[in-house]
């Protein structure tokens, strides 16, 4: 199974998105200036589709 994490965070980055703060549990809040709302990522993304959504709420027009 597929692990999305690293290529979340990466895809984040190359958008100019920016960590915020650690959240609860294994979550990290993320702060995209593209749709300029903060997105919660998980830190075990094990799901193309949950990948695809956070990039859908960040604003960015990519899918796994």
């Amino acid at each position: 199974m597929a692990e999305y994490e690293k290529k979340v965070r990466d895809k984040l980055r190359e958008h100019g998105c920016v960590f915020i703060r650690h959240g609860k549990g294994d979550h990290d809040i993320w702060f995209s200036p593209i749709s300029g709302v903060n997105v919660t990522v998980d830190n075990k993304i094990k799901s193309r589709h949950t990948a695809n959504g956070i990039m859908r709420r960040s604003g960015i027009k990519y899918h796994f």
